[in-house]
């Protein structure tokens, strides 16, 4: 109990990435597995939740620092790392800003294809520590961690946005789909999305304003730990320029 009232207090304080308390970081290091395989991206190493850690049988409202989505490599964010790490040239010498960054996978695979600088975002301060803490497992300095909603924020220009598995919800998909529009026609911004065929992204409009760079087969680890999907996908996303606005070259 104590721990877990460490961890609140932590939290209440709105610390991101490696400003978190050290108890925090040491329960999350004891609560997570460090492994490389099952995934698209072997060359990656990631604290995750697998079935040998104790609260995978666990509901998520019994984990004490909240649901740890944060601690699962989701197929949208594996396709979107994969792609990284095999075309280099899309993001090498580029800021890149990793929306919904979760365990930070994205973000380090731009890290490593030689992105000029990297930002982090996910809403809660235990990705930003999970973040942290896997930069350093794969021998990285940390990336920064931003630990608000960017969709209030005045936009910055950004040369790539990536984003994985964020249409999982249809007011969540309405706002992503209006901010990553400005962002590509106020700066020119190229918008990358990871996504393995979820409704709300396969039946929303962006999806038809999106071209499909890569597809991958998923490994059989990751089918497993998402009710059997069999593939993931990268989407370079450019908005069809509107009335008198001619799109970005």
């Amino acid at each position: 109990m104590a721990l877990a009232a460490a961890c609140g207090r932590a939290l209440r304080r709105g610390l991101a990435g490696w400003a978190l308390d050290a108890r925090v970081r040491a329960f999350l290091e004891a609560n997570t597995e460090v492994t490389s395989r099952g995934s698209l991206t072997p060359e990656i190493r990631l604290r995750l939740l697998t079935p040998r850690c104790k609260f995978w049988w666990e509901r998520a409202e019994h984990w004490p620092l909240g649901d740890p989505y944060w601690a699962i490599y989701w197929p949208g964010g594996q396709a979107l790392s994969r792609f990284l790490l095999d075309n280099p040239e899309v993001v090498r010498g580029k800021s890149v800003l990793d929306l919904g960054s979760g365990c930070g996978a994205t973000a380090i695979a731009a890290q490593m294809s030689g992105a000029s600088r990297v930002l982090a975002n996910d809403i809660d301060p235990v990705a930003g520590m999970a973040v942290a803490l896997n930069c350093e497992l794969n021998g990285l300095s940390p990336v920064p961690v931003l630990t608000r909603n960017i969709l209030d924020l005045k936009q910055e220009p950004w040369d790539v946005v990536v984003l994985g598995d964020m249409f999982y919800d249809e007011a969540l998909a309405d706002g992503l789909a209006r901010w990553l529009e400005r962002c590509f026609r106020a700066h020119g911004t190229r918008v990358l999305i990871g996504d393995p065929g979820r409704t709300q992204f396969s039946g929303h409009g962006v999806r038809r304003q999106a071209r499909c760079l890569a597809e991958y087969e998923l490994p059989e680890p990751t089918r497993q730990d998402n009710n059997g999907l069999t593939s993931s996908a990268v989407w370079d996303f450019r908005p069809r320029p509107s009335p008198g606005h001619a799109a970005p070259g």
